[in-house]
Formats: structure tokens, sequence, C-alpha cells
């Protein structure tokens, strides 16, 4: 007689035509962060059929969700995204870029997968709660806006993830491993100037430039950067110029502003700075200054414990093996990028010389077809996600598992090409059993739930989860003018 997880897993076997085929319409309905209405409601619907209990929306926003199964403890939340990224409109199946619609939206980063692999997983998780009819509940998170829009930040702030003892998700990347990581807190400010507008030829006097208070404000940032940790990151972009006519003096102009930071708290302090400069440019230049909090995300709280059943679960089933036809897709798509860089050849100082020894011996794959180690010591993501908000209020981890050729591009026409293949469903369908198989632990063993919350309060050393959002800002998408 098989055992009640296999049992459950065979469940995402009997329904992956389904589900592949969902993770496929999400990516041809590729919308940006929360106007993601047709996804939503694609992976709604698809909720709905499986017999969950959807909330819709959630915190507020239109585009989050919640799938829910179950009852009592402990309750195992796993985290869904499903939105594109503008810009990157790419054919399917091709090795070359070749946009469907030209500077459209498209998966670039997996999002489509990511989404339906954590429904795949609660499913599953839903199927053994049935059949053994214990205490747990599942809850499958419909989290919007994760690229530039910190959707998750937002539910946390809101308390939705407040009822979870675990939380589990996934990324689909170009190797399988659990993910024992930090990442970069950050808050996200748009800079606006008020000046006066005025002939610059005839009366250049009776102006005030408020470019003229951006550009000063980014050449006191640039003065603040030797100034602030190693690993903190500020970034700009100009979004208003003030208009096109030089012969002008500009009475508007804005400037957004990305901070980023290892920890929370040092982001505040840099951000306090960065006010500061704003209004000496300001006091420069004669002119107003407001900023917009638009949004913030924490810094990721890794837990080794969930992690490590994550990988265990992983080392049980066996990772996806590919066709001839596969591996040559992989290898047309890596000579559009033969010069990229390994990311994981710095990364070899986290594992044991055994550990590190088995992954040099692995870099030559076109598809990296084997399980990573779990690392030794923590590493850094050198980016930011709002998973990390999550993990602040919860024991929360995650797994990588190849959907796209090896080295491939984050954020890349060659990740949106990859997006519908072979790969790309075996990927999201083998993330699906391995997140299903720790929640099923994690239900059948409370010791587990139990240490991963020991290792969680021990991470947090006496700090509590406290969004830098303002509440009376809402998420909004962020978009070209």
């Amino acid at each position: 007689m098989k055992e009640p997880v296999i049992l459950s897993l065979e469940k995402i076997d009997l329904e992956s035509e389904t589900l592949c085929k969902l993770s496929d319409a999400v990516w041809e309905n590729p919308e940006t962060a929360f106007a993601e209405y047709r996804s939503a409601d694609l992976i709604c619907k698809a909720l709905t059929d499986f017999g969950f209990s959807v909330t819709r929306p959630v915190a507020g926003i239109e585009t989050a969700f919640s799938g829910r199964s179950g009852s009592g403890k402990p309750v195992i939340g796993i985290l869904g995204e499903f939105d594109a990224l503008s810009g990157l409109s790419q054919q399917a199946g091709v090795a070359e870029k070749k946009p469907l619609v030209p500077g459209s939206a498209g998966h670039g980063c997996g999002h489509n997968l990511l989404g339906v692999g954590s429904l795949a997983a609660a499913l599953a998780v839903k199927e053994y709660l049935e059949r053994e009819k214990c205490s747990g509940t599942v809850v499958y998170y419909g989290c919007p806006g994760e690229e530039g829009g910190s959707g998750k930040a937002f539910m946390a702030r809101d308390g939705v993830f407040d009822e979870l003892d675990c939380a589990i998700t996934w990324h689909p990347w170009d190797i399988n491993g659990a993910s024992y990581e930090e990442s970069l807190a950050n808050y996200q400010i748009a800079y606006r100037f008020k000046g006066i507008s005025s002939h610059a030829a005839a009366s250049p006097h009776l102006g005030r430039s408020a470019l003229d208070a951006v550009e000063l404000m980014n050449v006191g940032v640039q003065f603040l950067r030797e100034h602030v940790i190693d690993s903190a990151r500020i970034h700009y972009a100009i979004t208003d110029a003030g208009g096109f006519s030089p012969n002008v003096v500009q009475p508007q102009a804005e400037v957004l502003y990305l901070i980023r930071a290892p920890k929370n708290r040092q982001v505040q302090e840099i951000f306090e700075r960065i006010n500061k400069i704003a209004q000496g440019a300001a006091l420069m230049t004669e002119t107003a200054m407001e900023y917009d909090f638009i949004k913030s995300c924490s810094n990721m709280i890794p837990n080794y414990r969930l992690c490590r059943l994550l990988h265990e679960k992983m080392s049980e089933i066996a990772p996806p093996s590919y066709t001839a036809d596969e591996v040559t897709f992989a290898k047309t798509i890596q000579k559009s990028f033969e010069n990229s860089a390994n990311p994981y050849e710095d990364q070899l100082g986290r594992y044991t010389k055994e550990d590190a020894d088995f992954l040099k011996a692995q870099f030559g794959k076109p598809l990296f077809d084997f399980i990573a180690p779990l690392a030794q010591r923590i590493g850094a993501l050198g980016g930011s996600t709002d998973v990390g908000d999550v993990s602040w209020v919860c024991p929360t981890a995650q797994i990588l598992t190849t959907t796209k050729a090896a080295l491939t591009p984050a954020h890349s026409w060659q990740q949106t090409a990859q997006g519908k293949s072979g790969i790309a469903h075996k990927g999201m369908l083998y993330a699906g059993k391995v997140m299903a198989a720790a929640a099923i632990e994690l239900i059948a063993s409370p010791g587990i739930v139990e240490e991963a919350k020991r290792e969680h309060r021990e991470s947090l050393g006496g700090e509590t989860y406290r969004c830098a959002i303002p509440r009376d800002v809402r998420p909004r998408a962020l978009a070209p003018k």
C-alpha cells in the first residue's frame, strides 16, 4: 500500500496537464505589478475548480487573493506570484530575440511558473488533509506585484500572514536547491521638486529650476555613497526632467530612488540622510520638495531548519530528466549569452570542500539536472524580495528548481522564451511536489514546526516585524510617463 504522502503527490501528476496549461495561459497574458487581473482570474478559477475556499481581494489589493483548505493547526502558507516584467515580450521556444508585441510585457522571471507550481503544492497538501482527516490548514496566497511593487509587504503590513506557522515558496531558476540566503531590504521613494517657470534667456533670474534641484540632489547622493556601508546600494532614475525645451526654466522634476541595505534599520538610516540631501537641494534652488513613499520590502530571515527539510524532500524526490530535444534547445539558448559569467563560482566558499568539488564538476552542463548541496553558511542574494516580509512574520524558506538552460540571465528575453518549454513545466511540477512533501511533513511532525519557530525567534533577536510603508500608502503600478 502506498504511503499517504506518495498518494498526495500523485495528485500533481494526475493534474499535470491542467497545471501546465494554466501556467501557459498566465504566460500568454503577461501583466505587470498590480494589474494582473487576467492572471488572477485564471488562478482563482483553478483554485475554485479544485475545491479551495477562495477569498478575493486580500488586504484591499484587487489582484491579491487566497485559497484555503483544511482546518486547525498547523497553518502552512504557500506563496505564489504571477506578475510579468515590462518590455520582455518574446516568442516562446525560439533562441533569438523575437518580441511577440514589441515593447510589451513578458514573463522574464518565470512567475507564470511560480504561481502555478505553488498551486500544485497546495493541491497535493489539500489531498493529504482530506484523505488523512487530520488537523492542519493549507493556504495558497496569490501575491501580486513582486517585481517593483512588494505586494507581500503590503499584505504583511495588513496582517495577512499573521496566522501562519510556516511559509514555503520557490522560484524558477537554472538549478535545483534549497535557498539558504539573505536578501537586501529596500525602500522606493519618489522625490518631486516644484519651481517657477521662466524664459531661460530673457528672464532666467525669475525662474527657479526644479531640474537643477534634481541634479543637485543626485550629486549630493553621489558623495553620500562613500559614507554608507559597503553592502548598501542606492539606485535612481530621473522620471520627469521637466520637459523638452532647454530654453525654459523647468518648473517641475522628479527622481525615483531605490535604497537597499542588508537590514531594515540600515535602509531607514540611509533614507533619512537622503531626505536631508533632497531638502538641501531644494534650499539651494529655492524650490519646494516633497517625497512620495512608494513601497518597501524587508531583508530575508533565513531559516536553516526549513531549508534542511526542503533539501531532504528534494533528495527524496528525483529531479527531472530531459529529452535530447530539450538538451539541444538549452544549448541553443546558451549560445545567445555565451560570455555570461557563472555566479555560482563565487558561492563555493559556503560549501564543504566535498560539496564545492561536486558543484564545480557540474558547471559545464547545459541543464543543471542535479540537486545542489545545502550550503553550510548563509549567502547573499544581492537583490531584494518581498518574501523577506513574510520571513519576519513566520519561519519561511524557499527552493529553486531548474526551469531554464544553465546560466540563463534572469529578467531576460531568453527566460521568457523558455517559459512554456518542457524544461519549465518539469521544473514547475517538481517544485510543487517538493513543497507539498515538506508541508505535509510539517503537518505530520509538529516538532519540526516548533524547531523552525525557535530558530526564527533566535534569528530575530528580540526584534519584531515593522513594515516601513505608511498606512495610507496603497500599492500602485509604476509606469513610464
